[in-house]
């Protein structure tokens, strides 16, 4: 995943950074409202920080919502936590649980078809997937902070949004994504989100963004009907150069989902559970 700056600067999990264009392709202000027939699932993601209501657009992403709502249903997304946050671009999680003391990876299932209907805008949430591969996202997903249009909408095919947060739910992601940022002796958590931290060699669960659960509560037709997604113009289709790294479901931010439990073997072998180890910066 990758990180925009106010300064329209991005940043890679590995450090590196190139300088977004200022004169971004302007996003068109054409809205889409759902219709009488249109579903519309409503979740809600209950965190330590707060619950908060996400609106996912069946209708026109259904096998991004499909895959998503596959997880909730498995309990896949019990017990993780917001890893990697990116102040003023991405809040990105549902790669991860806490266990035991650890970090264990999602089970990650088959991946999605890439469905790049929707613009990248703030409040949004969408797939992360591999920087290589329009059609490889699967478990994790990322909030906009921010009008991510000219960064995220022509990427690698471009990236999927598949729901909107509702009411005062930004409020609420705002929050964590203004918790401090530590970077731990991996990429895999190298821009960790934690709360009352106080600079020791552990982290603990008290620590973490944790998202208990993503519960459905409400998958009537219509419940979307007050929204205006905004359409990603940005011919998403044919990809283009990337002008920043891309968000990314790797667990190491370059690879796939190996490297995160690389990462958890090689800390094992020094008796260490995943995170629990001495923090870098």
């Amino acid at each position: 995943m990758t990180a925009q700056k106010k300064n329209n600067t991005a940043t890679s999990p590995s450090g590196s950074k190139s300088i977004l264009s200022t004169l971004a392709m302007p996003v068109v202000a054409l809205a889409l409202f759902w219709g009488s027939a249109s579903h519309a699932t409503t979740v809600q993601f209950q965190t330590v920080m707060g619950d908060f209501e996400v609106n996912l657009f069946d209708e026109t992403t259904p096998e991004t919502v499909a895959n998503f709502l596959s997880y909730v249903a498995d309990d896949a997304y019990n017990n993780s936590f917001i890893h990697r946050v990116m102040p003023g671009f991405v809040a990105q999680g549902g790669g991860f649980v806490w266990v035991d003391g650890g970090a264990l990876d999602i089970p990650a299932l088959a991946p999605v078809i890439n469905e790049p209907v929707y613009s990248n805008l703030r409040g949004t949430i969408a797939m992360a997937k591999l920087g290589t591969d329009a059609n490889s996202a699967t478990s994790q997903w990322f909030f906009n902070l921010d009008d991510n249009s000219g960064n995220l909408d022509n990427q690698n095919g471009g990236f999927t949004v598949f729901g909107q947060v509702v009411g005062d739910g930004m409020d609420i992601v705002d929050a964590i994504a203004a918790l401090q940022i530590i970077s731990a002796q991996s990429a895999v958590f190298s821009d960790l989100p934690v709360r009352d931290y106080d600079g020791g060699v552990d982290i603990i669960e008290d620590n973490l963004a944790i998202v208990s659960s993503i519960q459905v509560l409400d998958a009537a037709v219509d419940t979307a009907a007050d929204l205006s997604p905004v359409l990603n113009t940005s011919s998403p289709a044919t990809p283009t150069p990337t002008p920043t790294p891309a968000p990314s479901n790797s667990s190491g931010g370059g690879g796939g989902g190996s490297a995160g439990l690389l990462f958890i073997a090689l800390m094992s072998l020094f008796a260490f559970a995943p995170l629990r180890r001495k923090l870098l910066g």
